[in-house]
């Protein structure tokens, strides 16, 4: 049965196919007669973005957002030596300034969050991209190691900040479409960071240097913050500044249930991205040349993935997807941890690219469904698990190599991974998410 079906008061066609109605005072008011949000005083807490069908230019405006996180992101992570090596910095430092950025990013979402209520998540988006140029700049010029520093952890911030107001816009656009369009936003993504990772090989090394293409990324970033200007969905998905004793109480239960789900595929996701490589060459003992295959290998299908999710989720529940996701997903750990081969240990990291590739959008598109009225907070405080994750999939799978292994280690995030399997439940249509959390008895 379509999950649409459940909705009170629709007929049986999706709500995504159904024609935008406008109330009395030019809202679209067709989340508040589906019943979406959950209590009737919530309708007035809405302000969904006027363009129904979005105009394509703002389509592109929103992935081109993605594209210069994903863009950044490969630059930063690919510089680290670079940049470990012209601030003199020991791997503690370089650990420790990988944990400043997490964190960073945590506030960064924050104050997205803030951002959304005060104005929208275009504002929130905006601030985020330019904090990320102006922390690309610094760190393209050489800087006093403090200084530096600061670049980096202002990087930081507008990595978070960037990371929940993108996923704001994205669920804006998407409810203004008949298809879903979260899939191919993350795409944009991953294949900009594919693109990042290779502009750093092919100038690194040259007179220019990282510090040129730390410089490209920023001036990208002002390109997309001058486009996004126009283009940005300006929809307001937050409670009134102001108001907070009068709006409609977010629920907890499926935030917390969604972001568990956000956490283990960035467990997943930065095991893989931190470890991958550092498994081939150090334990497998494979050739130069081969230690990024692991690691290319799960990007591949981690884009693969993340294009072809939008067109299942249009012919299957998300619940399956998600299921079938995290099973694959998980035989792929298995493999890397019981078949210590080079061979094995590329296709046991491909498989676990289906995880990043199909939760991550799916998760954001059914935070996004909990309370359209207040979407961007909701999307938000969801983000924040995915710091939670990349912090313990680098560390917890450090630490446990270190004392048994990487076969053992790379079972950590199978295991996590089991745990959250019936969090899936929650990424079922809107009135199959609970408000609160079962009462034992």
């Amino acid at each position: 049965m379509r999950a649409a079906r459940g909705i009170h008061h629709l007929a049986p066609q999706p709500l995504h196919q159904r024609r935008p109605h406008r109330n009395g005072r030019g809202h679209d008011d067709r989340y508040s007669q589906a019943g979406l949000l959950h209590r009737p005083e919530a309708a007035s807490a809405v302000e969904l973005s006027p363009h129904l069908p979005v105009p394509r230019a703002e389509l592109v405006s929103v992935g081109s957002t993605y594209a210069v996180q994903g863009l950044g992101y490969a630059v930063i992570a690919t510089s680290l030596p670079t940049i470990q090596a012209r601030q003199s910095l020991d791997a503690t430092m370089v650990a420790l300034l990988l944990l400043g950025v997490s964190l960073a990013a945590a506030g960064g979402s924050v104050l997205a969050d803030a951002i959304a209520i005060r104005r929208n998540s275009k504002a929130a988006l905006l601030s985020g991209l330019a904090a990320q140029a102006v922390g690309f700049f610094m760190m393209a010029t050489a800087q006093p190691a403090p200084i530096y520093i600061g670049a980096v952890l202002l990087y930081g911030v507008g990595l978070g900040a960037v990371d929940a107001s993108s996923a704001m816009q994205g669920v804006l656009v998407q409810r203004g479409r008949p298809r879903p369009l979260l899939g191919r936003f993350f795409a944009a993504y991953t294949l900009a960071a594919i693109v990042g990772a290779f502009l750093m090989v092919a100038l690194v090394e040259t007179p220019a240097g990282a510090g040129a293409v730390l410089a490209i990324v920023g001036v990208v970033d002002v390109l997309v913050i001058v486009a996004g200007w126009r283009l940005l969905d300006t929809g307001h998905a937050a409670r009134k500044p102001g108001h907070a004793r009068d709006a409609t109480r977010i629920p907890r239960w499926p935030v917390f249930v969604i972001g568990a789900l956000i956490l283990a595929a960035f467990v997943a996701d930065s095991a893989v991205s931190t470890w991958s490589s550092i498994y081939l060459s150090g334990t497998l003992h494979t050739a130069a040349w081969a230690a990024p295959l692991g690691y290319a290998a799960y990007q591949i299908v981690v884009l693969i993935s993340r294009l072809g999710v939008d067109y299942l989720v249009r012919r299957t529940a998300r619940t399956v997807i998600a299921t079938s996701a995290i099973v694959f997903g998980g035989i792929g750990f298995v493999v890397i941890a019981l078949v210590p081969t080079e061979a094995g240990a590329i296709i046991g990291f491909a498989l676990t690219g289906v995880i990043a590739g199909a939760l991550v959008p799916l998760s954001f598109g059914a935070a996004g469904d909990v309370l359209p009225s207040r979407s961007d907070e909701i999307i938000a405080r969801v983000n924040l698990f995915n710091y939670a994750g990349a912090i313990l999939g680098t560390v917890i799978v450090g630490v446990v190599a270190d004392q048994t292994g990487f076969g053992i280690a790379f079972l950590i995030p199978l295991v996590i991974l089991v745990l959250v399997l019936p969090a899936t439940r929650a990424l079922r249509k809107p009135k199959a998410i609970p408000l609160e959390a079962p009462q034992p008895g």
